[in-house]
């Protein structure tokens, strides 16, 4: 359990970076001397390089020790948080992003794996369970804390407070987390890792691009067309080679397959989309501060971190398949029930829609991780693990890709210049449906998935 909270904590301190700099934007971009639009480069440049260097992470973790590298990527994070604190101009400040992003490639596959690797399978949900809060806060969290330490102190120091975390965090993995490598060394598969890299690269820019206002649609599509064609350029390369950089037995699977491509894809991009909508929506459409918007988003944090507390009770009541199934239709309808708050709603209404969104937002992650990886022999939880974070990576872009495109869409529909409190309505509802389409996926789960993890007993609650 110590080593699960050590890696939570690091994942939580990755996510918050991913996120945090959002509402800082516009200060940094004046600090450079550049336009808000240059400047969201560094938040592209940190997604790019995270995605291109994930499927490198399962190879080194075997050849260098997975405590090696994780610890190695922390210390590789704080001294890129710090050159980008200290960036003295916008491409210095862009080429630390990138390092940034690389480096928090090793660390959400590769800490995942240490946990695996460390934990028996009757205690895998409750390992796992710990490492779901830092991907149900940091998003929520970041951007109000953003404008929050920007406006308190300097942008900079959105990336200083990065420093003593990342040295506390180095301390921790070496003391208490063994270094487990593999036996055999396999040579490095640079075909596949450059055919993934482009292709995720291309997928990675071309969501960002398609739900950009300043960026040309027909960019984004080209991207994807692109991303598609090396996308199957890699994984042939990945099924006809030896030694690949990364193994796709575990897509065999069914647990696998469903809550890390299938339905989890689905379900992640639809709920990604609620953090990115909401405080848009507050500030935007309603016209709130950041401070104010902040205040709204805790209530849905809040719910997050409560429904923590009874996840696994009822997981192992009712089983994952009913839970997936039933908690997906909850949480459809909790995002879709976000169009409906607004100025004039009472607020008691207000805060139980955000309460319903974010309660079934943390139950079916939760959920989603537990049955990704039930069944996953130990042999495969490398490359397993590399395909989790992978997949989790794309269907967050494509939350956000998919709110944003919703919103453009709507603005253009009404010839609007700017956005409206309706554009955010059609947003919510099209995520609600994207999300409801999911459950045709649960419903193909044996109804003892992952009972070996959960301690579900068929009959005992469905």
């Amino acid at each position: 359990m110590v080593i699960a909270l050590i890696v939570a904590c690091a994942f939580f301190m990755e996510n918050l970076d991913a996120t945090i700099i959002v509402t800082a934007v516009p200060p940094i971009a004046q600090s450079f001397g550049t336009t808000a639009t240059r400047m969201s480069l560094g938040i592209t440049a940190y997604v790019l390089a995270t995605a291109a260097c994930i499927p490198a992470s399962g190879w080194l973790a075997d050849r260098v020790g997975a405590r090696n590298l994780f610890g190695a990527a922390i210390g590789a994070f704080t001294l890129a948080s710090m050159a980008c604190g200290a960036a003295p101009t916008f491409l210095a400040f862009i080429a630390a992003r990138v390092v940034q992003g690389a480096a928090a490639a090793m660390m959400s596959p590769v800490g995942r794996l240490v946990v695996l690797r460390s934990t028996e399978k009757r205690d895998l949900m409750q390992a796992l369970s710990t490492l779901v809060w830092p991907a149900l806060f940091a998003p929520v969290l970041g951007p109000p804390l953003g404008g929050f330490i920007t406006g308190a102190a300097s942008w900079r120091w959105i990336f200083y407070v990065n420093v003593p975390l990342g040295l506390a965090g180095m301390a921790l993995v070496f003391t208490f987390i063994p270094n487990q490598k593999a036996d055999e060394h396999t040579a490095f598969d640079a075909k596949g890792f450059t055919l993934m890299a482009v292709a995720l690269a291309c997928l990675t820019y071309g969501l960002d691009a398609i739900g950009a206002r300043e960026i040309e649609p027909s960019l984004g599509l080209s991207l994807l067309a692109a991303a598609a064609a090396v996308g199957l350029l890699a994984v042939r390369h990945l099924q006809s080679t030896p030694a690949p950089v990364v193994r796709l037995q575990a897509l065999r699977m069914r647990t696998f397959f469903v809550g890390c491509l299938s339905g989890g894809c689905i379900s992640r991009a639809a709920i990604s989309a609620t953090p990115f909508l909401l405080p848009l929506m507050f500030e935007v459409g309603f016209g709130l501060s950041p401070a104010a918007a902040g205040l709204l988003l805790l209530i849905y944090m809040a719910a997050n971190l409560a429904m923590k507390t009874i996840t696994n009770p009822i997981l192992r009541r009712f089983g994952m398949r009913t839970v997936l199934v039933v908690n997906c239709a909850i949480a459809s309808v909790g995002i879709a029930a976000c169009a409906a708050i607004s100025p004039s709603l009472p607020m008691a209404l207000s805060g139980l829609i955000l309460v319903l969104a974010g309660a079934s937002r943390s139950m079916q992650f939760t959920a989603l991780t537990f049955v990704t990886f039930a069944d996953i022999a130990p042999e495969e939880r490398a490359s397993a693990s590399v395909l989790s974070s992978l997949t989790q990576q794309i269907s967050m872009g494509m939350g956000v890709s998919v709110g944003a495109l919703m919103l453009n869409f709507s603005r253009l529909l009404r010839h609007a210049p700017d956005l409206s409190l309706h554009d955010f309505r059609l947003a919510f509802v099209a995520a609600g449906l994207l999300g409801a389409l999911a459950m045709l996926s649960y419903t193909r789960l044996a109804a003892d998935a992952g009972a070996e993890i959960s301690g579900h007993r068929a009959g005992a609650g469905s």
